[in-house]
């Protein structure tokens, strides 16, 4: 390893890291804090401000339905256009929301610290975009409501998959987002990689297959979690402004 030659006698590499290391453990990105916030509101509006009707009208109007698609788009107004991306916010439970927010903390902060606020609004959208797109290729014209983040962090999951490996395979947790970024060979060929995406494949086999539930959410998506992870880990590298 080198030597940062500016250094003061005795300090080294390990020293600074500790010294940075004395940073607050739990300092979540001022955006990332933003959209937990925004999601905890939207939630706590539906489950303690709105009608049973508002907000059946609101999950109407916002939800994603497969079916939707199914229906000539002019007769509908624009409402197929924002709701791949509107489901999102919305979620079937504070258990499910939580769960969310959650695994949002774990993976979703070393990515926004690494690609901006900016970014991060384009990787929402179509992280979420691409989750419903499989999930409706699976599902095309189905009566069923998909809500919750859960593709977008399964975007954020694949996307960190890129970085917070170290090339040896070691993660590295506080300063994960510094790291440099793998490239696609160097991603699946990596065993600590191959070791994460394959317990998270396997997860949601079983979440599939209905051996367990997850976050109270009711029936689970895991398509959508697939889309959002392929999508994350396959095209990160567009939104990433470390080379």
């Amino acid at each position: 390893m080198e030597q940062d030659q500016t250094a003061t006698p005795g300090e080294t590499d390990a020293d600074s890291m500790a010294e940075r290391s004395r940073e607050p453990a739990f300092n979540l990105p001022a955006g990332l804090t933003g959209i937990l916030l925004f999601l905890v509101a939207v939630h706590a509006l539906r489950t303690y401000v709105l009608s049973v009707a508002a907000d059946q009208e609101l999950i109407l109007n916002f939800a994603f339905l497969p079916a939707r698609y199914t229906i000539p788009l002019a007769d509908q107004g624009l409402v197929w256009l924002w709701t791949p991306v509107t489901y999102s916010f919305l979620h079937g439970s504070w258990e499910h929301l939580i769960f969310n927010i959650f695994w949002m903390v774990a993976f979703g902060a070393p990515v926004v610290r690494r690609i901006g606020l900016a970014r991060l609004a384009i990787f929402w959208c179509l992280s979420a975009a691409s989750a419903v797109a499989l999930h409706v290729a699976f599902h095309w014209g189905e009566m069923v409501v998909v809500i919750g983040a859960s593709g977008v962090v399964s975007g954020f999951m694949g996307a960190a998959a890129r970085f917070v490996f170290s090339p040896s395979g070691r993660i590295s947790r506080q300063f994960a987002h510094l790291n440099r970024r793998l490239s696609l060979t160097e991603t699946l060929s990596n065993r600590s990689v191959l070791v994460f995406t394959g317990i998270w494949f396997l997860t949601n086999f079983l979440v599939a297959s209905g051996i367990f539930s997850i976050g109270g959410a009711g029936t689970v998506a895991w398509e959508a979690h697939i889309g959002g992870f392929l999508f994350g880990i396959l095209l990160f590298g567009l939104f990433d402004p470390r080379r």
